[in-house]
Protein backbone atom coordinates (compact mmCIF):
# COMPACT_ATOMS: atom_id res chain seq x y z
CA UNK A 1 0.00 0.00 0.00
CA UNK A 2 1.45 3.41 -1.13
CA UNK A 3 -0.20 6.69 0.78
CA UNK A 4 -1.37 9.86 -0.37
CA UNK A 5 1.71 11.49 0.11
CA UNK A 6 3.92 8.68 -1.25
CA UNK A 7 4.57 6.66 2.05
CA UNK A 8 5.04 3.14 2.98
CA UNK A 9 2.98 1.97 5.68
CA UNK A 10 5.77 1.87 7.79
CA UNK A 11 7.71 5.25 7.17
CA UNK A 12 7.22 8.22 8.90
CA UNK A 13 7.37 11.46 7.67
CA UNK A 14 10.12 14.00 7.58
CA UNK A 15 11.47 14.47 10.97
CA UNK A 16 13.59 17.60 11.89
CA UNK A 17 14.53 19.04 15.43
CA UNK A 18 16.07 22.17 15.84
CA UNK A 19 17.55 22.81 18.93
CA UNK A 20 17.99 25.95 20.50
CA UNK A 21 15.78 27.89 18.48
CA UNK A 22 15.21 30.18 20.94
CA UNK A 23 17.77 32.64 22.79
CA UNK A 24 15.93 32.96 25.82
CA UNK A 25 14.31 29.97 27.23
CA UNK A 26 16.92 27.52 29.04
CA UNK A 27 16.55 24.60 26.57
CA UNK A 28 13.83 24.92 23.29
CA UNK A 29 13.44 22.50 20.15
CA UNK A 30 11.23 23.07 16.78
CA UNK A 31 9.97 19.98 16.25
CA UNK A 32 8.29 19.04 12.85
CA UNK A 33 7.31 16.14 11.81
CA UNK A 34 5.59 16.31 8.04
CA UNK A 35 3.84 19.51 7.68
CA UNK A 36 3.48 19.23 12.00
CA UNK A 37 4.93 22.14 13.84
CA UNK A 38 5.44 22.02 17.46
CA UNK A 39 7.68 24.79 19.10
CA UNK A 40 8.85 23.49 22.64
CA UNK A 41 10.65 25.35 25.18
CA UNK A 42 12.11 23.87 29.08
CA UNK A 43 12.23 26.81 31.73
CA UNK A 44 13.55 26.02 34.84
CA UNK A 45 12.12 27.94 37.88
CA UNK A 46 14.27 28.14 41.41
CA UNK A 47 11.10 27.04 43.41
CA UNK A 48 8.23 24.67 43.47
CA UNK A 49 4.08 23.98 44.30
CA UNK A 50 3.00 25.19 47.84
CA UNK A 51 2.47 21.06 48.12
CA UNK A 52 6.08 20.66 47.43
CA UNK A 53 8.02 22.78 49.73
CA UNK A 54 10.59 21.03 52.42
CA UNK A 55 9.98 17.43 50.20
CA UNK A 56 13.68 18.11 48.66
CA UNK A 57 12.13 17.05 45.58
CA UNK A 58 11.32 19.11 42.55
CA UNK A 59 8.31 18.98 39.95
CA UNK A 60 7.91 18.79 35.78
CA UNK A 61 4.47 20.31 34.62
CA UNK A 62 3.31 20.98 30.43
CA UNK A 63 1.03 23.26 29.00
CA UNK A 64 0.22 22.63 25.49
CA UNK A 65 -1.71 25.18 22.65
CA UNK A 66 -2.52 25.58 19.26
CA UNK A 67 -1.78 28.85 17.76
CA UNK A 68 -4.78 30.38 16.27
CA UNK A 69 -3.29 30.52 12.69
CA UNK A 70 -1.82 26.46 12.87
CA UNK A 71 -4.86 24.96 11.46
CA UNK A 72 -6.81 25.79 8.37
CA UNK A 73 -9.52 27.61 10.10
CA UNK A 74 -8.23 30.56 12.81
CA UNK A 75 -8.71 29.04 15.70
CA UNK A 76 -9.66 31.23 18.90
CA UNK A 77 -7.50 31.99 21.64
CA UNK A 78 -8.63 29.28 24.48
CA UNK A 79 -7.40 32.41 26.91
CA UNK A 80 -10.28 34.98 25.19
CA UNK A 81 -12.80 32.07 26.35
CA UNK A 82 -11.53 32.27 29.97
CA UNK A 83 -10.71 28.49 30.53
CA UNK A 84 -8.79 25.17 28.34
CA UNK A 85 -10.96 23.13 26.38
CA UNK A 86 -10.79 19.60 27.78
CA UNK A 87 -8.57 18.34 24.31
CA UNK A 88 -5.89 20.98 26.09
CA UNK A 89 -6.44 19.95 29.69
CA UNK A 90 -5.88 16.45 28.66
CA UNK A 91 -3.07 16.52 26.26
CA UNK A 92 -0.73 18.81 28.85
CA UNK A 93 -1.43 16.57 31.27
CA UNK A 94 -0.21 13.30 29.01
CA UNK A 95 2.95 15.69 28.27
CA UNK A 96 3.62 16.20 31.67
CA UNK A 97 3.24 12.28 33.05
CA UNK A 98 5.22 11.13 29.98
CA UNK A 99 8.43 13.19 30.80
CA UNK A 100 7.90 12.38 34.95
CA UNK A 101 8.06 9.26 33.85
CA UNK A 102 12.08 9.44 33.03
CA UNK A 103 12.41 12.46 35.31
CA UNK A 104 14.05 11.71 39.20
CA UNK A 105 12.36 13.88 40.78
CA UNK A 106 14.92 14.41 43.86
CA UNK A 107 18.11 14.62 41.47
CA UNK A 108 16.27 17.68 39.85
CA UNK A 109 16.11 19.63 43.35
CA UNK A 110 13.31 22.00 44.34
CA UNK A 111 12.73 23.33 41.47
CA UNK A 112 9.84 23.20 38.97
CA UNK A 113 10.53 22.49 35.29
CA UNK A 114 7.91 24.11 33.07
CA UNK A 115 7.21 22.48 29.36
CA UNK A 116 5.64 24.95 26.94
CA UNK A 117 4.34 22.90 23.21
CA UNK A 118 2.93 25.44 21.21
CA UNK A 119 1.42 23.82 17.78
CA UNK A 120 2.56 26.50 14.86
CA UNK A 121 1.15 24.35 12.42
CA UNK A 122 -0.92 21.21 12.60
CA UNK A 123 -1.37 18.08 10.40
CA UNK A 124 -2.08 15.95 12.73
CA UNK A 125 0.09 14.01 15.61
CA UNK A 126 0.24 17.11 17.15
CA UNK A 127 0.42 15.20 21.22
CA UNK A 128 3.13 13.02 20.08
CA UNK A 129 5.31 15.53 18.28
CA UNK A 130 4.61 17.45 21.27
CA UNK A 131 5.93 14.70 23.95
CA UNK A 132 9.41 14.17 21.42
CA UNK A 133 10.05 17.61 21.23
CA UNK A 134 9.81 18.28 24.73
CA UNK A 135 12.15 16.07 25.71
CA UNK A 136 14.45 17.74 23.71
CA UNK A 137 13.86 20.97 25.24
CA UNK A 138 14.00 19.91 28.55
CA UNK A 139 17.48 17.70 28.28
CA UNK A 140 19.23 21.07 26.70
CA UNK A 141 17.92 22.99 29.98
CA UNK A 142 18.88 20.45 32.25
CA UNK A 143 22.47 20.30 30.56
CA UNK A 144 23.04 24.15 30.41
CA UNK A 145 22.45 24.06 34.32
CA UNK A 146 24.38 20.66 35.12
CA UNK A 147 21.24 18.74 36.16
CA UNK A 148 21.38 16.24 33.59
CA UNK A 149 21.12 13.62 36.48
CA UNK A 150 17.25 14.05 36.84
CA UNK A 151 16.62 12.90 33.70
CA UNK A 152 16.90 8.76 33.78
CA UNK A 153 15.78 8.04 30.06
CA UNK A 154 14.42 9.18 27.07
CA UNK A 155 10.83 9.40 25.93
CA UNK A 156 9.17 9.73 22.39
CA UNK A 157 5.84 9.22 21.08
CA UNK A 158 4.16 8.34 17.59
CA UNK A 159 0.76 7.46 16.31
CA UNK A 160 -0.34 4.60 14.42
CA UNK A 161 -3.77 3.30 13.37
CA UNK A 162 -5.72 1.76 10.54
CA UNK A 163 -6.98 3.45 7.67
CA UNK A 164 -8.86 1.68 4.88
CA UNK A 165 -7.95 -1.24 6.76
CA UNK A 166 -4.54 -1.06 6.92
CA UNK A 167 -2.23 -0.13 9.89
CA UNK A 168 -0.28 2.77 9.16
CA UNK A 169 2.35 4.73 11.13
CA UNK A 170 2.66 8.19 11.80
CA UNK A 171 -0.54 9.24 11.17
CA UNK A 172 -1.07 12.94 9.38
CA UNK A 173 -4.09 14.67 9.62
CA UNK A 174 -6.13 13.05 6.75
CA UNK A 175 -5.66 9.50 7.49
CA UNK A 176 -5.96 10.61 11.28
CA UNK A 177 -9.48 12.46 10.25
CA UNK A 178 -10.90 9.14 8.55
CA UNK A 179 -9.23 5.96 10.95
CA UNK A 180 -11.02 3.19 11.70
CA UNK A 181 -9.07 2.78 14.42
CA UNK A 182 -6.46 5.35 16.44
CA UNK A 183 -3.66 5.16 18.70
CA UNK A 184 -0.71 7.27 20.37
CA UNK A 185 2.27 5.40 22.05
CA UNK A 186 4.89 6.50 24.17
CA UNK A 187 7.96 4.59 24.90
CA UNK A 188 10.89 5.57 27.19
CA UNK A 189 14.51 4.58 25.55
CA UNK A 190 14.77 1.61 26.76
CA UNK A 191 11.77 -0.11 25.62
CA UNK A 192 8.91 0.07 27.93
CA UNK A 193 5.76 1.49 26.98
CA UNK A 194 4.44 4.52 29.00
CA UNK A 195 1.08 5.27 27.69
CA UNK A 196 -0.94 3.66 24.88
CA UNK A 197 -4.12 5.44 23.91
CA UNK A 198 -6.04 3.29 21.62
CA UNK A 199 -9.48 4.23 20.47
CA UNK A 200 -11.71 2.71 18.17
CA UNK A 201 -13.32 5.51 16.09
CA UNK A 202 -15.15 3.23 13.34
CA UNK A 203 -14.33 -0.48 14.04
CA UNK A 204 -13.40 -2.53 16.75
CA UNK A 205 -9.94 -3.84 16.81
CA UNK A 206 -8.55 -6.91 17.50
CA UNK A 207 -5.44 -8.09 20.40
CA UNK A 208 -3.58 -9.25 16.55
CA UNK A 209 -4.38 -5.90 15.04
CA UNK A 210 -3.39 -3.95 18.52
CA UNK A 211 0.12 -5.65 18.39
CA UNK A 212 0.36 -5.12 14.54
CA UNK A 213 -0.24 -1.76 15.26
CA UNK A 214 2.53 -1.30 18.78
CA UNK A 215 5.17 -3.48 16.78
CA UNK A 216 4.70 -0.54 14.02
CA UNK A 217 4.57 2.21 17.14
CA UNK A 218 8.07 0.59 18.84
CA UNK A 219 10.24 0.44 15.13
CA UNK A 220 9.09 4.37 14.61
CA UNK A 221 9.84 5.57 18.01
CA UNK A 222 13.46 3.79 17.86
CA UNK A 223 13.84 6.02 14.78
CA UNK A 224 12.77 9.26 16.54
CA UNK A 225 14.65 8.79 19.13
CA UNK A 226 18.19 8.78 17.39
CA UNK A 227 17.06 11.59 15.77
CA UNK A 228 16.43 12.61 19.69
CA UNK A 229 20.02 11.72 20.53
CA UNK A 230 21.42 13.79 17.33
CA UNK A 231 19.72 16.60 18.32
CA UNK A 232 20.81 17.01 22.40
CA UNK A 233 24.49 15.96 21.53
CA UNK A 234 24.84 19.13 19.67
CA UNK A 235 27.31 21.19 22.12
CA UNK A 236 25.03 23.49 24.17
CA UNK A 237 26.38 26.88 24.33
Amino acid sequence: MTREDGRRPDELRPLELDVDYLEQPQGSALISVGRTRVLCTASIDEAVPRWLKGEGRGWMTAEYGLLPASTGERTQREASSGRQKGRTVEIQRLIGRSLRAVTDLEALGERTLWLDCDVLQADGGTRCAAISGAYVAARRALDRLGLSRALTDSVAAVSVGIVDGAPLLDLDYSEDSRAEVDVNVVMSGDGRLIEVQSTAEGERFTRDQLDEMLDLATAGIERIMEAQRDAVETPVA
